[in-house]
């Protein structure tokens, strides 16, 4: 007699995650389907950081949300690698301790963590520097990935849906 023994179905127990590439990445995937894109801009000593790794990203629905209209990025500031983006080369700055693609895209302006929001041609709409909370980083969210951000200021938006 043979025994046959189901195992737990893993696509149900799987929660669902923030689908984080490289910024190479979202410039070709953006080519083939234009999307916004927000970056993650961390270092490995951040505590805030991490915070918000195990918190505000690991929140099912702001996963969900950040996969259907964005382009996820996750940027080390301090990475020594290369990257390679439209063409230019960004390298570690020894000087300063980050990679030039950090310091650019955060207007030189060093905090962490930050978020980077660029929109479907990788134009800058806005570096936002610290921890937010899952309500909070969703109204960034939507802010910018329903283009609220043409319309009026943050604030504004945040007071009108609450």
């Amino acid at each position: 007699m043979a025994f046959r023994f189901s195992s737990p179905d893993k696509e149900k127990d799987k929660k669902e995650a923030i689908n984080w590439i490289t910024i190479q990445e979202a410039e070709k995937l953006n080519k083939k389907q234009p999307r916004k894109i927000v970056i993650d801009i961390y270092t490995d000593w951040c505590g805030w950081c991490k915070k918000m790794d195990k918190s505000t990203f690991a929140d099912e629905k702001t996963a969900a949300y950040v996969n259907k209209h964005y382009y996820a990025v996750k940027l080390d500031a301090e990475t020594k690698e290369e990257i390679i983006l439209n063409g230019k080369t960004y390298r570690f700055n020894p000087k300063y301790g980050v990679n030039e693609i950090a310091a650019e895209l955060l207007q030189g302006k060093m905090g962490y963590p930050s978020t980077v929001y660029l929109d479907e041609k990788f134009n800058m709409l806005a570096p936002v520097m610290g921890f937010y909370d899952v309500k909070k980083f969703d109204n960034l969210l939507r802010y910018f990935a329903e283009n609220h951000y043409k319309n009026g200021s943050f604030d504004d938006f945040v007071a009108k849906n609450q």
